[in-house]
């Protein structure tokens, strides 16, 4: 990114940020993301007013955000295949 185009860069994420939240389920994730998205907005705010190498710092961390909810659902999903119902693992089991 090079900060000249640091507005247009960070309204571009932004608008992505956004409506990525509008289109996932109802949950903590879709109450996050909107977060990296008002994150974005604000350093594009700041961006039109003078270019600061500071942002490259905020701009790492609203990524770092987005990226890990994106890996959440797939680490819930792991997490509850490994888990068994109290029920199921009786199933296996004779009664004597």
């Amino acid at each position: 990114m090079i900060m000249s185009d640091a507005f247009d860069d960070f309204r571009a994420y932004a608008v992505r940020a956004l409506c990525k939240a509008r289109s996932m389920p109802q949950g903590k994730m879709k109450h996050l993301q909107p977060v990296a998205g008002r994150i974005y907005n604000l350093l594009k705010k700041e961006a039109a007013y003078a270019p600061n190498m500071q942002h490259l710092k905020d701009f790492r961390a609203a990524q770092k955000l987005e990226r890990s909810l994106d890996r959440e659902p797939e680490v819930a999903a792991t997490d509850r295949r490994r888990v068994t119902s109290p029920a199921s693992q009786d199933m296996g089991r004779e009664v004597h």
